[in-house]
């Protein structure tokens, strides 16, 4: 059988990651795996140029001649179908509001206006990755969640995608969900950490990684910060994991590698409330959210 390939990405607030999929078997093709971080309030000219080299340096890399498709993952919100960022005030892609992005990966790899280029919420993403992971999942109802930069969410019954109807949140996004005295992503999140952390120790920290190795160190308050984000999130999530009858709730995004600090809390609020969900933190983030990506071009 003739083999198939797209370039899937998986784009945040800090990082871009790029890999060539074989999307007959849903593999990533070896040594193909690229990572390049950066700032995304950066001119949308230098953003471009990272992601350029991200993109040529993962085909380079794999060794593959032709691809078929482009297969974006990106944070919201974003109108996906026609590749139009909505980005603001979330403090990453001030630069891009308004912009299609489509057309900026077009006209930066030279590309023409029939080769597909195709976007999904990167929580979605990862959401289908995992799904397509462990088959069990196709039989169930799946919460997916990712922690980073912002709070990504995404329903999956039998391994479709729901974003409407009652059953789910708006457009099947939590992060705008009404919480405490804002929104739900300005506590879970990695500025409700950084946050969480000044009003706890007065001390200011740049990011959750920082907030990560302080609670390695044995820093209490760092631990209690992150206690706090595990309480935060169950409090969220808690009443859709019901409303949807979740069998399986999957945590993802870089946060995630701070789970033993956040999931005992976490654990303890789900099991107070009487769910008996099945809880797992995933071991592969970026290769889920580029399987789910490619899935895109697998199905069209």
């Amino acid at each position: 059988m003739n083999k198939t390939y797209a370039v899937g990405l998986d784009i945040g607030g800090t990082h871009i990651t790029a890999a060539v999929i074989d999307i007959k078997d849903m593999k990533v093709i070896d040594f193909s795996l690229h990572k390049e971080s950066f700032d995304s309030n950066l001119p949308v000219e230098e953003v471009m140029t990272i992601w350029e080299k991200a993109i040529r340096t993962s085909i380079e890399n794999s060794k593959v001649g032709n691809t078929i498709g482009l297969a974006v993952c990106m944070p919201g919100p974003f109108d996906y179908n026609n590749g139009v960022c909505w980005i603001k005030g979330q403090s990453k892609y001030e630069h891009f509001y308004g912009l299609n992005v489509r057309d900026l990966f077009k006209d930066k790899l030279n590309l023409s206006n029939e080769f597909p280029i195709l976007f999904e919420n990167d929580a979605v993403c990862f959401g289908k990755g995992e799904v397509f992971k462990d088959a069990h999942n196709l039989s169930k109802k799946v919460m997916a969640i990712t922690l980073g930069t912002g709070l990504g969410a995404c329903f999956i019954n039998r391994g479709e995608s729901i974003s409407t109807g009652d059953l789910v949140p708006k457009d099947g996004e939590i992060y705008d969900l009404p919480y405490k005295e804002g929104i739900a992503e300005d506590y879970v999140s990695a500025r409700g950490l950084i946050a969480g952390y000044f009003a706890l120790s007065g001390k200011k920290i740049n990011n959750g990684l920082e907030l990560f190795n302080l609670a390695i160190a044995g820093d209490t308050m760092a631990k209690k910060v992150f206690e706090q984000m595990g309480e935060d999130l169950a409090a969220i999530v808690l009443p859709w994991l019901d409303n949807f009858s979740v069998d399986s709730f999957i945590i993802g995004g870089k946060i995630a590698n701070a789970s033993e600090f956040f999931l005992p809390a976490f654990n303890q609020k789900i099991k107070e409330a009487g769910s008996d969900v099945a809880v797992s933190i995933s071991t592969d983030n970026e290769i889920a959210a580029l399987l789910g990506a490619s899935s895109m071009l697998y199905k069209s």
